[in-house]
């Protein structure tokens, strides 16, 4: 048995920057109001037309992460890729990432846990390398939003929370059992399944041929739904829950905890959390002010920036927490 550690990390958003005054324009909103309620102040966008896609975000950032892995890309044995907004129906994203690398044909996994899919993705790498299967694996989380979102007044409670951009780890085997990923948890309650999602296609048997030859204009299915107060309400429970589970598995307490790193989802479950943990700013890594929600890519994100600004250091302990639509969570506990 082996440990797996991260030993490359890398990130890609687009240009486009979008302010919250800039969605004003657009819909009824304010800074103030989306402020007040996520902690965003902007967020990318990808360009209408010509614009990156979820896999070429992905393919961006990993060839960052592979660099400064100090492997070569046919040293990668295996891809994982989560996404909830892949390029295509099908195929998935992994194999996309395989061809437009030039990597030899190593299988190619899509994790479909949405803001929870990196920790997911985490985890599969984490056993592959643990059980001796694989030695270098490549985790990638990548999001295009932007091109689903209803930029009007009544899909405002959704579209001005999500963003987009891509992280990738590279994962490589490690000996020492005290230094890389110590354990992940993982969890879902499928029965809250419809309190965040979007239920088109599919909606339990409709047909696509039907939707569009309905052609019907208030069809809102189409559309993401949240019921935001109910998922606020569970993120902070479930948050809390796994990152106990990840440190009493490892005989460790919350003052052990030298950086959480928490899913990007709004700033308030982040403060929430932090709270109830007793830890200070400079122990927790948040950045949705910048990116908003970028789903399976915000982690990597987040932990790629927090990495590159010296907060995450030798012999640290780092945590990394998502929750998300499914509903799933999970935790992943890292020596740093």
């Amino acid at each position: 048995m082996y440990n797996s550690k991260i030993t490359g990390l890398g990130y890609f958003v687009p240009e486009n920057v979008v302010t919250n005054d800039d969605l004003s324009k657009i819909m009824d909103t304010n800074d103030d109001w989306i402020q007040e309620r996520t902690g965003i102040q902007e967020r990318r966008h990808v360009k209408r037309q010509g614009g990156e896609t979820t896999t070429s975000m992905g393919v961006k950032a990993a060839k960052i992460a592979i660099e400064r892995s100090g492997i070569d890309k046919d040293d990668i044995d295996f891809i994982v890729f989560a996404t909830l907004s892949p390029d295509y129906y099908f195929p998935g994203p992994g194999v996309l990432v395989q061809r437009d690398l030039g990597i030899k044909t190593v299988g190619a996994l899509d994790v479909r846990n949405q803001c929870s899919g990196f920790v997911y993705g985490v985890s599969v790498a984490d056993q592959y390398i643990k059980s001796g299967m694989y030695k270098n694996v490549l985790v990638i989380g990548s999001e295009v939003h932007s091109k689903g979102m209803d930029f009007t007044t009544r899909g405002r409670s959704v579209s001005v929370i999500f963003g987009d951009g891509a992280g990738a780890a590279v994962l490589s085997r490690e000996e020492n059992k005290n230094k890389g990923i110590l354990s992940t948890h993982l969890h879902s309650e499928g029965q809250h399944a419809e309190e965040l999602a979007l239920l088109a296609p599919g909606m339990g048997g409709r047909w696509v041929n039907d939707i569009v030859s309905d052609n019907d204009p208030n069809d809102e299915s189409y559309l993401p739904v949240m019921n935001g107060q109910f998922v606020f309400k569970n993120a902070v429970v479930r948050f809390s829950e796994v990152i106990m589970e990840g440190l009493a598995k490892n005989s460790l307490k919350p003052t052990d905890i030298d950086l959480l790193v928490p899913h990007q989802a709004n700033l308030r479950i982040s403060q929430f959390i932090q709270k109830k943990f007793g830890l200070s700013d400079d122990q927790v890594f948040n950045n949705i002010m910048k990116y908003g929600n970028t789903t399976a890519a915000s982690i990597p994100i987040a932990l790629t920036e927090a990495w590159e600004s010296g907060k995450v250091k030798e012999g640290d302990l780092v945590v990394l927490a998502a929750f998300g639509s499914g509903f799933t969570w999970g935790s992943v506990i890292i020596r740093w």
